[in-house]
């Protein structure tokens, strides 16, 4: 679902528009050719028909005829998820419920259940994603289940994403941000848990266009001058292992393929290093075509043979043949050094195991069928509606959550019996022992892992073996919350607190009860509410609980009036208000709020900027409004950005800097390299004579011969640290120089 205008029945270029959206349509239907079933091509049509007549007067953003959208979400539902028919349709109409006079009462009486239920989930998600007024998390879980319901639901509406991510040009800046980061928020990581590995990729990628445009465009160029030297080095590694495959009689292919955009980025700055560094920028896969007796044979056959023609990084071999990632992925995985000294990733697959890797869930349905083996995405569905029962949490906790447990890697551990159990990456003994039973994780004490004790916050590894030790005596506490990462262990645990605290508050209850009395008012609901108000506890179960533990001693109820029976606070007293210091790092000027325009006037708005990513003029930023301190500004590549604005989206302000060469801000640059006689006084000496920049701070600290410097001085915009950056990176010696954000 996207922003649309209504416009005018005269169009210009009418019949080529019409010309457009016909061959569309026979794309389509050609990509269906070998699913079309009799009387399918009829449904079809009436589905397109249907969707074009309700979108007649409607255009997207772009200026196109709406009915483009529909037909390009449902074509990406068959080439690039896999889904048939009955999805192609629900993706012509997912948009006509929310946006025309189209009700679910017509797709039922036209289409039947099936497809009305789908078309509702998708309607119910549109209304939840798209809204502005409320929390993007807030009714997050009600697209879980619809998810759960049908999970065609979701596939469609991944589709529908993309599409709109890929046509995201035509909208505003503001909208820009906050679709790219609700994307990379939740939608990449759900196709990723979907297995829709190129899907998750592709959006990943076009978020970073959108909120770190300086990098993508720096890492797209790159790899593009590359490209040559690439493709010749590749053709150069594969050409031996060719030869060797042709001698096994095996029917295979080879290619190589570079990592995308988004992953070498994330590389850069996981690992500090520059673009050339990175050292597996493509992967090499082989598919090759094995009956499905002969599968596993056929892939350690192959890894045999690289492994003879090039040293493998033990580290780096992953086996997904013998414990398949829980979205299905099956593969074969090792790093092996190649010519010129270079690392380069190859990935070995069958047939069969590449289309469940590019088509996910909608490749599972087709290779389950006849088969008794229960889904790996079954048991997945069956823990999500485990997590969704007796969720109390705030709708933003169980996001975070629901990320944690469900859509980050994965790991294998095994019980003492030697089962395999499958827990999110960062998964603790604790985790493990709630995953076993929830009696044995409350009363769980300590853990042997692979037969040595560990307590239950150690962190566990793939291949690990871990038998939980319990005791009658324990029982869960707090801290246990900063132990666990699955969504079963923290909504047990939460639960098992609230019944302790509920105890507690019983004796709170009482001595309340004793006060109201004694000034001849109930303890009703609005008086519980009043005071809960008044010693800003939050509910009324807190505000008893705070009053057992006598954190709370209820001597201001004196100040209390009593009307009838209804307790009314006391008034606060008001204080002086004070006037909002503007933000002056330099401490000498006060022209600061002239630094940026909101909206489309330049009034002078008071703000703040963020500690957690301190934006200097010339930044990608964002204004933030946040509940008690203001406006904050940050930068669209803040470490908390994707997820205030995918959160957040109705508190985001559109921002941009005004030149301003009389104030100075405050950031930060790490230098690295040979420590040589001098090196300090060069960089001293070009900071402050050359470029008379004022230094903050400066520390060095030497250690074998290399040198970490971090500087702290005041710029004026992005433009003048980008030359200083550049003249260092130019001094002999100096190896990297990167921005930090200064404390």
């Amino acid at each position: 679902m996207e922003i649309t205008e209504t416009i005018p029945a005269y169009r210009l270029n009418e019949e080529e528009e019409k010309k457009e959206i016909l061959r569309q349509y026979r794309a389509l239907l050609r990509a269906l050719k070998s699913k079309l079933k009799p009387g399918d091509k009829e449904l079809l049509r009436h589905a397109f028909e249907m969707a074009a007549e309700a979108h007649k007067t409607m255009r997207r953003k772009s200026g196109e005829p709406y009915i483009l959208h529909p037909l390009a979400v449902a074509k990406i539902c068959v080439e690039e998820i896999g889904l048939g028919i009955r999805s192609t349709i629900c993706a012509l109409l997912h948009d006509t419920v929310e946006d025309t006079d189209i009700t679910l009462q017509d797709i039922q009486r036209e289409f039947g259940n099936e497809i009305a239920k789908i078309v509702d989930g998708l309607t119910k998600i549109a209304t939840v994603m798209d809204s502005n007024t409320s929390q993007q998390a807030e009714n997050f879980k009600k697209i879980l289940v619809t998810l759960t319901d049908d999970p065609r639901v979701i596939l469609i509406k991944l589709a529908d994403r993309l599409h709109n991510m890929r046509t995201l040009d035509s909208m505003k800046r503001e909208k820009q941000l906050k679709v790219s980061s609700e994307t990379v928020y939740v939608y990449a990581p759900l196709a990723h848990r979907m297995g829709l590995y190129n899907i998750k990729t592709e959006m990943e990628d076009l978020a970073m266009k959108y909120m770190e445009p300086d990098s993508f465009r720096f890492i797209a160029q790159k790899l593009q001058d590359t490209k040559r030297e690439r493709t010749r080095y590749i053709n150069d590694f594969i050409r031996p292992l060719k030869h060797k495959l042709d001698n096994t009689g095996l029917q295979f292919e080879i290619f190589g393929r570079p990592k995308s955009i988004h992953s070498i980025w994330n590389k850069i700055k996981k690992k500090g290093v520059a673009f050339e560094e990175v050292y597996d920028l493509f992967a090499i896969r082989i598919i090759v075509d094995s009956s499905p007796e002969k599968e596993k044979e056929d892939c350690w056959k192959i890894y045999s043979i690289i492994t003879d023609a090039y040293n493998p990084s033990t580290e780096r071999l992953r086996d997904w043949l013998s414990n398949p990632k829980s979205n299905g992925y099956e593969a074969l995985h090792t790093t092996v050094m190649g010519p010129q000294g270079k690392w380069v990733e190859v990935q070995i697959r069958t047939k069969r195991m590449n289309e469940i890797a590019e088509k996910g869930l909608a490749a599972h349905w087709k290779y389950k069928e006849g088969t008794s083996e229960e889904n790996r995405f079954d048991k997945w569905f069956e823990q999500i509606r485990e997590a969704l029962t007796g969720q109390e949490d705030s709708s933003f906790d169980f996001l975070q959550d629901f990320k944690t447990s469900f859509l980050t890697e994965e790991i294998y551990v095994y019980t003492p019996k030697g089962d395999v159990k499958m827990l999110p990456l960062g998964a603790t003994a604790l985790d493990f022992a709630f995953g076993v039973h929830t009696a044995v994780g409350s009363k769980c004490i300590g853990a042997k892992v692979n037969h040595k004790l560990v307590p239950i916050s150690h962190k566990l590894r793939s291949g690990d073996q871990i038998e939980i030790i319990t005791s009658a005596k324990q029982k869960p506490n707090s801290e246990w919350l900063n132990f666990v990462v699955t969504s079963k262990a923290k909504s047990k645990i939460k639960d098992t607190l609230k019944e302790e605290k509920r105890t507690i508050a019983e004796d709170g209850k009482y001595i309340l009860q004793r006060k109201l009395e004694g000034m001849h008012v109930s303890m009703s609901q609005n008086n519980l509410e009043e005071l809960s108000n008044f010693y800003k506890t939050g509910n009324s179960l807190d505000l008893l609980y705070d009053i057992a533990r006598k954190k709370i001693d209820l001597k201001e109820l004196k100040e209390f009036t009593v009307l009838g029976d209804k307790l009314i606070a006391p008034k606060p007293e008001p204080k002086p208000v004070e006037e909002k210091k503007e933000y002056d790092p330099a401490k000498k000027e006060k022209k600061d709020t002239e630094l940026i325009i909101f909206g489309e006037s330049s009034d002078r708005i008071v703000y703040s900027i963020a500690n957690c990513c301190k934006p200097i003029p010339g930044d990608d930023v964002f204004g933030f409004v946040t509940t008690g301190e203001g406006l904050k500004i940050h930068r669209t590549n803040c470490p908390n950005a994707a997820r205030l604005l995918a959160n957040y989206g109705h508190r985001v302000v559109k921002t941009k800097w005004v030149k301003n060469k009389e104030i100075s801000f405050l950031t930060g640059l790490k230098i690295i390299g040979l420590d040589d006689v001098g090196v300090i006084h060069k960089i001293t000496n070009l900071i402050s004579g050359e470029m008379k920049f004022n230094i903050a701070a400066m520390t060095i600290e030497a250690k074998e011969g290399i040198f970490e410097g971090n500087v702290k001085i005041f710029v004026h915009d992005k433009e003048e640290l980008d030359e200083l950056v550049e003249k260092l990176h130019s001094l002999p010696g100096i190896e990297r120089v990167d921005r930090f954000d200064t404390e």
